[in-house]
């Protein structure tokens, strides 16, 4: 793990890929995610879906029963680091996915989730928070 030991547990600050690693283990705990632009929210009939559309193209879909509702390509290359905070309601936890360019930090991606960030973990085949 990639965390700065400066900041709390609760707003760590990652690399992306450890990011990724630990957000596809838990698609169940997502609320919402997006731009700065679209907002993807999460609901009884919708699945999270993760692919990779080229090496440097994560993307995440959200889909109810096998019809696409939404998704998000995220351009890894241009994200500088996540930094997680928590949310203004209780319960939610911020995942802001950072751009830094000539003009500044900008966040490009957000996920919003269930429970804070923690830390690598080693699971069996279905991750966790899995629902069987």
């Amino acid at each position: 793990m990639s965390a700065d030991s400066a900041l709390p547990d609760e707003t760590p600050t990652l690399s992306f890929d450890d990011f990724w690693e630990w957000l596809i283990r838990h698609p169940n705990c997502i609320l919402r995610a997006g731009t700065q632009d679209t907002v993807v929210y999460d609901d009884e009939d919708y699945h999270w879906h993760f692919a990779i559309e080229s090496p440097d193209t994560p993307l995440v879909q959200i889909i109810r029963g096998k019809r696409l509702v939404g998704e998000v390509l995220i351009a890894k290359e241009r994200v500088a680091f996540v930094q997680g905070t928590v949310g203004d309601v209780e319960g939610e936890h911020v995942f802001d996915l950072v751009i830094e360019d000539e003009l500044g930090r900008v966040t490009a991606y957000f996920f919003v989730l269930s429970h804070a960030y923690e830390g690598p973990e080693v699971t069996e085949a279905g991750g966790v928070h899995s629902v069987h």
